[in-house]
């Protein structure tokens, strides 16, 4: 079928293209599973296939990171244990990869601020994916939550002052030892 001058398939594998792999590591890390995250991704793309197309205009990365979040809690309320991410398919689901000479560098501070980021209430660390790693505003995260717009900017807020917070002493014994 064709509107507005491309194909609903072009629509359908122009949207995979941008967001197939910021949905899977924001999936990841809300299913705490490579696999299971990829298989949500999969789901919500197939249920974009079921939408009006114009229904959806302008609001398509909400849309898929809502379906996206709801699926997930589904998957989690399912299963009640959570297991964590094993470094391996959490560096896996990243799109890009930094220069050889800043690679094991960049992978120890990486996976020190996902550590820090684990002692953060999860609300917290989910709106800070969102913004951060998702790159979605904070009104698309307020839709994404089912938040306020204030609340997200309060959420971010506290979870980078309880960021810089954890991280400042880490960083202090680094620089005296």
């Amino acid at each position: 079928m064709k509107r507005g001058g491309a194909t609903d398939g072009d629509w359908i594998r122009g949207l995979l293209e941008r967001h197939e792999r910021p949905l899977t590591l924001y999936a990841a890390r809300l299913v705490r599973d490579v696999e299971r995250a990829r298989d949500v991704v999969q789901e919500a793309f197939l249920r974009l296939t079921q939408q009006e197309r114009a229904a959806l205009a302008g609001h398509e990365a909400v849309w898929l990171y809502k379906v996206c979040r709801n699926l997930c809690l589904d998957v989690r309320r399912k299963e009640s244990r959570m297991s964590l991410l094993d470094t391996e398919h959490e560096e896996g689901a990243h799109s890009s990869t930094p220069p050889p000479e800043h690679a094991a560098e960049l992978a120890d501070s990486v996976e020190h601020v996902l550590t820090t980021m684990r002692a953060l209430p999860a609300k917290q660390q989910e709106v800070l994916r969102l913004r951060f790693q998702s790159g979605l505003s904070y009104a698309e995260i307020a839709q994404v939550t089912e938040d306020t717009i204030g609340n997200v900017g309060w959420l971010l807020h506290e979870g980078l002052k309880g960021l810089r917070a954890r991280l400042a002493p880490s960083e202090a014994r680094g620089v005296e030892a």
